[in-house]
């Protein structure tokens, strides 16, 4: 048996599980032996503590061991499931990557498959620090909780949260609860999958007409860089994985700008390297109004589904991505209350837009977006694009 195969049982004379096992037949081991598939993960983990090139495929297998107990509906199966994350060796820190996305799919299962009174259990010794994987994975359930209003009330659920945020993890800055602002996170709609024309813009929300006063405006604006700021408003597209660099810039206007003048005339005249070439393409550009729970839900999105290079976040942290990229996007700091950072997004203006440049692909997903804010004469604008298609036209292979 090679170190990238293990067979449950000794003496079993069933066919050894290895990178391509069936999901099935591991689902089936995880509800009629899970201890031993159990000890299979563990020798798998400890086999391939000290050698990087069997470190990633042992993570998948193990993933797949891990996966197979989480979605069994049983309280051993979970903790097994969890104790196998709390095993993974240090060397399998050259495999982050694919020990986070381990951790956030098994919280994931486990919130989706479990019970909650079979996952409390998993709480009740407090992490010493922020070191344990199982205290991420852990940390990963009460965010997924979270976002289906679940284990508020739970005193032990309550305790390792505070733990948690006394140790400085990120995520345990987030409410436990699902805030209104949150109402459309992970909720899909049929029908409303990404906008890719301007006939889907206007159909969803309403168009702003173009004024000649708001691109006056737009030529009059110049540009205030924040690196710290930028680097968070695009948060979830590059932890995401989306194809291109996104773009975000801030914009001073000379005077308070009149609300009607926040259209498509003025993103025309403003510095973007999205924007450039506009009107040199069949097809017209085009504004509407949005609201701030809409551009939450897209920044969730990016980061929660991933590009097409791969690389989805899962919900709890899909959701703090899409908050401080929110934060950044109404220039608030990391201290201001999420309810008082809901409160303040409906003072500002929020605006959808598309355009047909080179930039722009109107492939796979297009995400635009400008904000206005109180005193209206601040202008911060976010555009992301992502394509499986080279400039040339041609499709691309999977991302290596």
């Amino acid at each position: 048996m090679n170190d990238l195969q293990a067979t449950p049982g000794d003496g079993a004379h069933r066919r050894p599980f290895g990178d391509g096992s069936d999901p099935a037949e591991l689902r089936l081991l995880a509800e009629t032996r899970p201890v031993e598939l159990h000890q299979a993960a563990e020798r798998l983990c400890r086999d391939a503590a000290d050698d990087s090139s069997a470190g990633s495929a042992a993570a998948r297998i193990v993933g797949r061991i891990v996966d197979a107990l989480a979605q069994t509906r049983s309280r051993d199966c979970a903790a097994l499931a969890v104790d196998i994350i709390g095993r993974l060796p240090p060397a399998w820190a050259a495999h982050r990557e694919e020990g986070d996305r381990l951790r956030r799919s098994v919280a994931a299962r486990l919130v989706e498959v479990q019970q909650l009174r079979d996952l409390e259990p998993l709480f009740g010794r407090l992490p010493d620090d922020l070191q344990s994987p199982s205290a991420e994975v852990l940390a990963c359930v009460l965010g997924e909780l979270a976002l289906i209003g679940a284990g508020r009330d739970s005193p032990v659920l309550d305790a390792y949260a505070e733990r948690l945020r006394e140790l400085g993890h990120p995520l345990a800055r987030l409410p436990r609860n699902r805030l209104d602002i949150e109402h459309r996170l992970t909720q899909r709609v049929r029908g409303l999958g990404p906008v890719r024309t301007t006939e889907q813009l206007r159909s969803r929300f309403p168009q702003v007409p173009p004024t000649e006063s708001g691109a006056a405006a737009g030529r009059r604006a110049t540009r205030m860089p924040d690196e710290a700021r930028a680097r968070a408003a695009v948060e979830p597209f590059t932890v995401g994985g989306w194809a291109r660099g996104p773009e975000v810039r801030f914009f001073g206007l000379t005077s308070p700008l009149d609300p009607d003048d926040f259209n498509i005339s003025l993103i025309r005249e403003l510095p973007l390297e999205c924007m450039k070439g506009e009107g040199t393409r069949r097809g017209g550009a085009v504004a509407c109004r949005t609201a701030p729970d809409d551009v939450l839900n897209a920044l969730f999105t990016a980061a929660y589904a991933g590009g097409v290079n791969g690389r989805a976040q899962g919900g709890a942290y899909a959701r703090l991505h899409a908050w401080n990229s929110l934060y950044a996007l109404l220039g608030l700091a990391a201290d201001v209350p999420f309810h008082e950072a809901a409160g303040r997004s409906l003072d500002h203006r929020w605006m959808r837009f598309m355009a047909f440049t080179d930039w722009f692909h109107h492939d796979t997903t297009d995400e635009a977006f400008a904000v206005l804010d109180p005193s209206r004469t601040r202008v911060t604008v976010l555009a992301a694009t992502d394509t499986d298609t080279d400039t040339d036209g041609r499709r691309r292979g999977p991302a290596a």
